[in-house]
């Protein structure tokens, strides 16, 4: 261990710079906050579409933040099996590498809107990056299911982590409805605010407290139960 890696008053001065399951799940929960906010009923109105465009830019930032995390943290990409080429892709590693391409898409996404004008750009530059970034974060809700049932079962009610999956997958469904929602038409108005704001909204929540329930802390006071996974 080099001298700036060891302990110094008994912490590490690198320690802030360590992926953790904590540090996840508070960037989701963050930028979940931001977006439920910036996508709240009656909030466009009474802050400005401005306001709620700035916090879904913040918003996705913490995303990016947080699923860079979990893909740092999802271990090797492949693993060798028995099988047809003797290796295969692992789930877990899929999930985080579309979730974060995704939030990557919504970085573009939510940084065009800020200053989108033309409605060429609101369809190239704002909607196109927000509809691939729903469907990146909807295959990554898939792999998650996938990555579960492969280490626990498909069906385990019982379990902290299934339910997360659950929860985040419907987080993933909604976003997709809310780009749906918010197609361009050629008038330059979305096809639907409501399905728009609505799907935000609820994919916020939903993703929110897919975070909450895992946080370490929790797991810290109350055993797991059922099957439930370290991270």
């Amino acid at each position: 261990m080099s001298q700036l890696e060891s302990d110094v008053g008994g912490r590490r001065p690198l320690a802030a710079l360590v992926p953790t399951l904590t540090k996840q799940c508070w960037g989701f929960m963050i930028g979940s906050a931001l977006f439920a906010l910036g996508s709240a009923p009656g909030f466009g109105q009474w802050a400005g579409a401005s306001t709620s465009n700035l916090c879904y830019f913040f918003g996705a930032w913490f995303f990016t933040f947080a699923a860079l995390l979990q893909l740092l943290m999802s271990g090797r990409a492949t693993v060798p099996v028995s099988y047809g080429s003797g290796t295969m892709v692992r789930a877990a590693w899929l999930a985080a590498a579309t979730q974060f391409f995704g939030t990557l898409l919504f970085n573009v996404s939510t940084s065009a809107a800020i200053g989108a004008k033309a409605i060429e750009t609101e369809k190239h530059l704002v909607w196109t990056p927000d509809a691939a970034g729903s469907v990146a974060f909807l295959i990554s809700g898939v792999f998650v299911l996938v990555a579960f049932a492969r280490t626990d079962r498909f069906w385990n009610p019982r379990s902290i982590d299934w339910w997360s999956g659950q929860i985040n997958f419907l987080g993933c469904v909604a976003f997709g409805v809310s780009a749906v929602g918010a197609y361009i038409l050629a008038n330059g108005d979305a096809k639907n605010d409501a399905l728009a704001n609505g799907g935000t909204f609820i994919g916020a929540l939903c993703f929110f407290f897919a975070s909450l329930i895992v946080l370490p802390l929790w797991r810290a006071r109350a055993p797991l139960q059922g099957n439930d996974i370290e991270e």
